[in-house]
C-alpha cells in the first residue's frame, strides 16, 4: 500500500537515495569484507584491480552487480562487497585533522536536535567528518555554514564531502577565516538554529554565537579535555545569555557473538571528547539563579591556549600535502571511472586509492 506522503519522490534530487541504490557503478566506493572480518575500501574503476592476501579480482567483475554480492577469488577466498555506510567512510577517508568519531557525530546530531531544513553553523571543519552528518541531517533544503581557519584543511574537507555526496551539496557553504570575523557578515542576527563548535577555545566565540542564534537556539561544543570543558561552561554562565550548560561523554563497547560465546570485546572506543550543550536565552532575559555556585578561583583565566598545552598531536605539512594530492586524484577517478594515468599501470593507480581498515 502506497502512503500518500511518499508520492513526491526524492530519487531525482542530486543527492537523493537513487545514487545509493541499484547495481554497483564505476566511480563509487565499495567496502570489501573477507572471511576474517578485515575491511578494505576501494574505488571501483573500469580498469581497476584489487589484490590482497585473500586473493585478487578485477573491478569489472563487480561493476554492474548488485550490492551485497559475494565474490570467490581464484584462491577460494570469499569477499563480500557492500557500499560503505557514512560511519565506515569517515573512518577510512583521507584526513588531515583528526575526525569527529561517528559515535560523537551521532550524539551531536541527536542531542543537538539537527532537524531537516535547519540553519546550522559549524566552526572547525577539520577533514569534514562531522560536516557530512550535519548535511545529511539538514537535508538539501536546509543550510550549513562551515567555517575553517586553515585553507589546506578546508580543501581536504571539501574533497571528502564532495566525494561522499557525489558533488557539491546545495546546502553547504564553506568559508575560510575566524568564526568571529566570518559569522557577523554571513548571517543575520537571531537567524541561526544551531551552532556546533569544534575548536581549541570555543569560549572565545560565545558573544558572536549568542548574536547569531535564535532565542532557544542550541550551542553544542566538542572539547577534548576537562580543562576546556570547565572553561567553556564557566564562561557560558558568565555571559548570562545562555541556559545552564549540560555536559557528557559517550563510550561504545562492541560485543563478540559466536554461538554461546557472547561477551564484550576486549577493545572498545573509549573517551574521544566531551560534549557540552547550552541554549540561547531570550533577549533582555537573565538566567534563573543557581542554588549552588562553583568555587571561585578553581582555575586561572590568564594566558593563551596552545594545542601543545592540551596534548594535541601536531600534523605535519608533508602529510597534509599528501592527503590533498590523494583527494584531488580521487576526484578525477570518480569523474572518469578510470584508474589509469599515462605511464601508470592500472594496478598501481588502484593501489593509491585502496584504504585498508582495522
Amino acid at each position: 500500500m502506497t502512503d500518500a506522503r511518499t508520492t513526491t519522490s526524492t530519487d531525482d534530487l542530486p543527492h537523493g537515495p537513487a545514487r545509493r541504490r541499484g547495481p554497483l557503478r564505476a566511480g563509487e566506493r565499495v567496502q570489501l569484507t573477507d572471511s576474517k572480518g578485515r575491511l578494505h575500501t576501494i574505488l571501483l574503476t573500469h580498469d581497476g584491480y584489487f589484490q590482497s592476501q585473500r586473493g585478487s579480482f578485477r573491478h569489472s567483475e563487480l561493476i554492474g552487480r548488485p550490492e551485497g554480492t559475494v565474490l570467490t577469488t581464484a584462491t577460494g577466498h570469499q569477499l563480500l562487497a557492500l557500499r560503505p555506510l557514512l560511519s565506515d567512510y569517515v573512518l577510512s577517508m583521507p584526513r588531515g585533522a583528526t575526525v569527529v568519531y561517528p559515535k560523537d557525530a551521532g550524539q551531536i546530531v541527536q542531542m543537538g536536535d539537527i532537524f531537516p531544513g535547519a540553519r546550522v553553523v559549524e566552526a572547525g571543519v577539520g577533514s569534514g567528518g562531522l560536516t557530512m552528518s550535519l548535511l545529511s541531517a539538514v537535508g538539501e533544503r536546509g543550510h550549513l555554514l562551515s567555517v575553517e581557519r586553515r585553507e589546506d584543511f578546508a580543501d581536504i574537507a571539501r574533497g571528502n564531502v564532495d566525494s561522499w555526496f557525489g558533488g557539491a551539496h546545495p546546502a553547504w557553504d564553506l568559508r575560510l577565516g575566524d568564526l568571529a570575523d566570518v559569522l557577523p557578515d554571513a548571517v543575520e542576527p537571531g537567524s541561526v538554529d544551531r551552532v556546533v563548535l569544534d575548536m581549541l577555545a570555543p569560549w572565545e566565540n560565545l558573544d558572536v554565537v549568542a548574536e547569531a542564534l535564535v532565542p532557544g537556539g542550541l550551542l553544542i561544543a566538542y572539547v577534548a579535555t576537562t580543562t576546556q570543558l570547565s572553561r567553556f561552561a564557566e564562561d557560558a554562565r558568565a555571559t548570562e545569555r545562555f541556559t545552564e550548560p549540560q555536559a557528557w561523554e559517550s563510550m561504545v563497547r562492541t560485543w563478540h557473538l559466536e554461538g554461546l560465546s557472547v561477551r564484550p570485546d576486549h577493545r572498545m572506543i573509549g573517551h574521544t571528547g566531551f560534549l557540552v550543550t547550552t541554549r540561547r536565552l531570550a533577549p533582555r532575559t537573565t538566567p534563573p539563579q543557581r542554588t549552588r555556585r562553583p568555587a571561585k578561583g578553581a582555575y586561572s583565566a590568564d594566558g593563551e591556549w596552545a594545542p601543545e598545552d592540551l596534548g594535541e598531536r601536531t600534523i605535519s605539512d608533508k602529510k597534509v600535502r599528501r592527503v590533498r594530492r590523494d583527494i584531488h586524484r580521487r576526484a578525477e577517478i570518480e569523474q572518469s571511472g578510470m584508474a589509469s594515468q599515462p605511464g601508470v599501470r592500472p594496478e598501481a593507480g588502484a593501489d593509491l586509492l585502496r584504504h585498508p581498515e582495522e
